[in-house]
């Protein structure tokens, strides 16, 4: 399976970024820093936070076969836009 396409999101804050942080370790995705790579459940993602330009980066590298990447892709958007607000 092909990686999905970066997905770039502007203006997260910092405590932006934590708020995800934490949503994500919840979900069981190890999302620590500002920038890596976690896995779980066959869902494999990268991601960097530029805090000084307030832009994350996130692209999924793989998906189970049982997964559509755009699945992922909207579950990765809907995380991150409920960060932000």
């Amino acid at each position: 399976m092909e990686p999905g396409a970066a997905q770039v999101f502007s203006g997260m804050m910092p405590e932006q970024f934590a708020r995800l942080t934490a949503r994500a370790q919840a979900a069981g995705i190890g999302l620590s820093g500002n920038s890596g790579r976690a896995s779980n459940f066959g869902v494999e993602i990268v991601w960097n936070y530029a805090p000084e330009t307030q832009k994350l980066t996130v692209q999924c590298l793989s998906a189970p076969f049982f997964m559509r990447m755009g699945d992922v892709d909207a579950r990765i958007a809907a995380l991150v836009k409920e960060s932000l607000g």
